[in-house]
């Protein structure tokens, strides 16, 4: 079977593409294979390595699930296929074998994923340590020691460029003498063939032979690998430190591949508690430290890989297109700085941007867009909302992950037949940065110059929940790439000729129950251009107050979000579903009304109440219109008029 996969070079490789992978750009691999193969049910007295031959299907899925998290490099499930490793399953004589099916299966998944998607994809031979003590404190020898990693490696090059592996990356390694002997062996058997090296170390970042980390950064460098760095150990906090050690000592390419923390024992089961999220956070502090190279290892996923690959992102638009000039140093980089444009003052570019610069009172209303194409009733409600006074429309991009027609469709709509000035709701949940760059564009073009920037509902919480996600970004990413066309930028940082001119809002959520994350969060889309902000509903003026000091570093104009009651099911929803925090007193005060009506009336006095006293605590306020009852909104915002057919005549 490995030979007949291993026939055919893939697309994208070969020593000029894997060469990119040592440019100085991050390049991001994949996580762990045993932690995905336990998931599956392989018990661990099995030899993962042999797997290889007998359930290839299974490794093959790891593989490509990976691919489809984002990974570029992609490991063999080759990390024990030494001789003494597969001696203990009695397998010695299958190295070559359980190596070359190895490589073969990943570059089928390659290959496969570059053929749908025409991006570039490495495989990297993963080679761990032999598992025995070398001289003088075991009884193997260095020379036995280097025979049996030039086995590995011989077997896992076969075939050349394209077929054979196109990197080896050298992973746990506990030694430095032993990481030495596997140098030396793969200069020996594959002289053009790119090593990473990467030593695991204690909790206090040395390495388990007790050399430090300054010491092996040196030693490493000088045996002539091509990248050296940390992989595993205590979690990213431990390998950070060690990246921040190593970075001073050699000019190399840094990796940095740790484990989503120590293993705790929860109700039987041996879990990893470290999640996706925290991970990604942690990548692009080790990419600020250094690294180049960055991955996971025990205890992560494919969804820890998406989290990566979307804080990476994140962190390449947060830079800057003066930044990334000053930083690459090349004459082409230098000489696009004088393409940058200096946008408009934020007064200058939309009504609603004015009244935010200027620090007047904002009101808007949300309409949400129809689920077929006749949008009649919410430019009527558009209309009439406009002759009351009210300063701007929210249009919400399909939320909840639900089918509707496009909001950029009715805010032109809005704004051509009405006359009031919109607010695009732009999510990343279906769109790549190709089209999100397009639609920006596009958007500027025909007069939209208000966007929230916003991550987006997963599918699985609307009606198509097998639709697929792309979250090439997420919100900070997302305010980058604005941000940067304002300057006349695109993603690839080239001129555009002219700034797109958009009023820039993000999204807020004081309830949330994690509210370091939230501010964390907040703090990087100011960091990346955010000009306003946007709260989910408030109902409790406490969680609303926290908030606001918590960012008052950060403070950049805030407009409330409140959404008016219609009933106490619609408040448990709220709760519950939306995780809203709602104070009890809110909820007893639904649950005593005595009809529909009496609710939807006590919705908009609590809500009256809210706005009164958040006023003066902030910038502006968003009323929404549940079910689409515009009179409701209005009626929060104590606009004068009269009901007629559901909606708000002027009186």
């Amino acid at each position: 079977m490995a030979d007949e996969l291993n026939t055919n070079a893939g697309p994208g490789t070969g020593p000029a593409a894997v060469d990119r992978l040592f440019a100085g750009g991050t390049v991001l691999c994949d996580g762990a294979m045993g932690t995905m193969l336990y998931a599956r049910g392989v018990f661990i007295n099995r030899c993962y390595d042999e797997l290889n031959l007998s359930q290839p299907e299974l490794v093959r899925e790891i593989h490509t699930e990976y691919l489809q998290a984002g990974a570029e490099v992609i490991e063999t499930n080759t990390f024990g296929g030494n001789r003494f490793r597969l001696g203990l399953h009695g397998l010695q004589d299958k190295v070559r074998e359980i190596n070359l099916a190895g490589v073969a299966l990943a570059r089928a998944c390659v290959n496969q994923i570059l053929e749908k998607q025409a991006s570039e994809a490495f495989v990297a031979a993963s080679i761990g340590p032999l598992g025995v003590r070398l001289e003088p404190l075991g009884k193997v020898g260095l020379e036995e020691a280097r025979a049996a990693f030039a086995e590995q490696i011989r077997a896992l090059v076969e075939g050349g460029p394209g077929v054979g592996a196109d990197l080896l990356i050298v992973e746990t390694m506990t030694s430095l003498a032993e990481a030495e002997q596997v140098i030396l062996a793969a200069r020996s058997e594959a002289p053009g063939t790119p090593v990473i090296v990467m030593m695991t170390v204690d909790e206090d970042g040395s390495c388990l032979d007790g050399a430090s980390a300054e010491t092996a950064a040196t030693k490493l460098t000088e045996w002539g690998a091509d990248a050296i760095g940390c992989n595993c150990s205590a979690g990213p906090a431990t390998v950070l430190s060690v990246i921040e050690r190593m970075r001073p000592l050699t000019k190399l390419p840094l990796a940095a591949m740790p484990n989503a923390g120590i293993p705790r024992a929860v109700e039987g089961r041996t879990i990893y508690l470290t999640s996706p999220e925290y991970m990604a956070s942690f990548t692009r502090k080790l990419v600020k430290a250094g690294a180049s190279i960055v991955g996971g290892c025990c205890g992560t996923t494919p969804s820890y890989t998406r989290a990566m690959k979307s804080s990476l992102r994140a962190l390449d638009a947060m830079e800057g297109g003066a930044q990334v000039m000053e930083r690459a140093g090349s004459n082409k980089t230098a000489a696009m700085a004088g393409s940058k444009v200096e946008p408009p003052a934020l007064a200058g570019r939309s009504k609603i941007g004015g009244m935010v610069a200027a620090g007047e009172f904002v009101t808007m209303v949300e309409i949400v867009p129809p689920k077929g194409i006749d949008c009649s009733k919410e430019l009527d409600g558009a209309a009439q909302l406009h002759r009351l006074g009210v300063d701007a429309i929210n249009v919400p991009d399909s939320p909840r992950a639900s089918a509707r027609m496009s909001a950029q469709s009715l805010c032109v709509q809005i704004q051509q037949h009405v006359g009031i000035e919109t607010i695009l709701h732009y999510t990343c949940r279906d769109r790549n940065v190709l089209s999100i760059q397009s639609d920006l564009l596009g958007a500027s073009s025909i007069g939209l110059k208000n966007i929230l920037c916003l991550t987006g509902d997963p599918p699985k919480l609307g009606n198509y929940p097998n639709a697929t996600a792309v979250f090439d970004v997420d919100a900070i990413g997302l305010v980058n790439i604005v941000h940067n066309l304002n300057y006349g930028l695109d993603i690839g940082k080239n001129s555009i000729g002219e700034s797109t001119g958009f009023a820039i809002a993000v999204a807020a959520n004081p309830g949330v129950q994690d509210m370091d994350h939230e501010v964390r969060r907040f703090a990087y889309k100011v960091e990346a251009g955010a000009e306003f902000a946007i709260t989910q509903p408030v109902f409790d003026m406490r969680v609303l107050e926290e908030f606001l000091r918590r960012i008052e570093g950060f403070r950049i104009p805030v407009i409330a979000g409140i959404w008016p009651l219609t009933s106490l099911r619609n408040a448990e929803f709220m709760k519950n579903d939306l995780r809203v925090s709602m104070p009890e007193e809110i909820m007893k005060r639904m649950g005593a009304v005595s009809s529909p009506e009496a609710g939807r009336a006590e919705g908009v006095k609590i809500a009256q109440e809210m706005l009164a006293e958040a006023r003066p605590m902030v910038q502006g306020v968003q009323v929404s219109a549940p079910f689409g009852r515009y009179s409701v909104a209005a009626d929060v915002l104590g606009l004068s008029g009269e009901k007629v057919d559901g909606l708000v005549e002027v009186a």
